[in-house]
């Protein structure tokens, strides 16, 4: 790493600063052991923020935004805020800070390690050596999409949301699929409504043409969300990588996260172009009923590290740390929600420090 990179930290609500300690904690074993400097600075985003200047992502973390190469987001939210109008709650600024950073493209790995398949609720059999690379569309559909909100001038009571997408914004989303699959195992599965939404089959009809203009090396396929649904339950290894729509992606990287043992396990990349900052979260919320209570599991944050690293070309240490995570657990050390009934938990500061034990070890 030639120039020193700029990471904003935006711990927010309930477990969000537990599990950010952590992470902080493996990047500055990377900065020692690799003679890197990483400049670091925090922002407010979320319900606290909201608390402190009235705004789920105010101007002055909308500014730092714009002086930095990477954000690490924790997790945001909590009953403290449900009342507040739709516009105004903390998920507000999750989208707005998604739109800030044109970060279109949200890439959820589910991979399920071995040592942890008796944890998912499925037969080890079915899910022993999942690896399946969700990619959503993050900036467009119906979470975008207008007109929305109250209709007027009905008989009744009346509320829409409307499913919108540009030719450019799915070719986007799909070309970025395309060259995560060229990376792996060279499957992509579009998932769509295209049997009754004509937005679906806009999408359909864009992805065929892309993979025969410019991927043809790709193995193509098309399923139903309800039946992608269903699959990735039934069969979940024939899939490699998935791409879909902002609702879908939604829905579907969530039930993948699943089949792993927990949403406790899993990071995400929410990635533009590259000529703003990509946001690295966990996919879990904020678990407000476990905050302060020690029992978060801080792993999906700590490999959120990892796609941040591996975004700045940082390979093998972002690999390092995937290999200290699976160490740690290979040596049945295990959080609450990934334990076993009788087996031993960890907090969280305990997990996190074992993992920085084995992560100063292996570099």
């Amino acid at each position: 790493m030639t120039t020193k990179k700029r990471i904003l930290t935006l711990a927010g609500d309930g477990i969000g600063p537990e599990i950010m300690t952590e992470a902080l904690k493996v990047i500055k074993i990377i900065e020692q052991k690799k003679s890197l400097k990483f400049e670091i600075t925090e922002g407010l985003m979320g319900g606290i923020a909201i608390d402190n200047t009235g705004s789920a992502l105010p101007k002055e973390t909308i500014t730092q935004l714009k002086e930095v190469d990477a954000v690490l987001l924790a997790a945001i939210g909590g009953p403290k805020w449900e009342n507040l109008p739709q516009n105004q709650k903390p998920e507000a600024g999750l989208l707005a800070l998604r739109k800030e950073l044109e970060a279109f493209a949200n890439l959820r790995p589910a991979k399920v390690f071995s040592c942890l398949a008796d944890s998912s609720s499925l037969k080890r059999e079915i899910i022993e050596g999942i690896d399946i690379l969700v990619v959503r569309e993050l900036t467009g559909g119906i979470y975008f999409g207008l007109p929305r909100g109250e209709v007027k001038n009905t008989k009744e009571k009346t509320y829409a949301n409307t499913a919108v997408y540009s030719e450019s914004e799915i070719r986007r989303i799909v070309v970025c699929a395309c060259k995560e699959a060229m990376k792996r195992k060279k499957k992509l599965c579009s998932v769509d409504k295209a049997n009754v939404l004509e937005v679906s089959q806009f999408w359909r009809d864009i992805t065929i043409e892309i993979i025969k203009n410019d991927y043809s090396d790709l193995e193509l396929s098309h399923m139903y969300v309800d039946n992608a649904a269903m699959q990735l339950i039934r069969n979940p290894k024939q899939f490699d990588v998935i791409v879909t729509s902002n609702l879908f992606g939604d829905i579907i990287s969530d039930e993948a996260s699943m089949l792993t043992g927990s949403i406790g396990l899993l990071p995400s990349a929410s990635l533009g172009d590259g000529s703003k900052a990509g946001i690295f979260e966990p996919i879990h919320g904020s678990a407000p009923d476990i905050a302060g209570t020690g029992k978060a599991n801080p792993i999906a944050m700590i490999l959120s590290v990892s796609m941040l690293l591996e975004n700045f070309g940082l390979i093998n240490e972002a690999k390092a740390i995937e290999k200290a995570v699976e160490l740690t657990l290979n040596n049945g050390h295990r959080t609450a929600d990934i334990a076993q009934t009788g087996e031993k938990t960890l907090n969280t500061t305990e997990m996190g420090n074992i993992i920085c034990r084995n992560l100063t070890d292996s570099l």
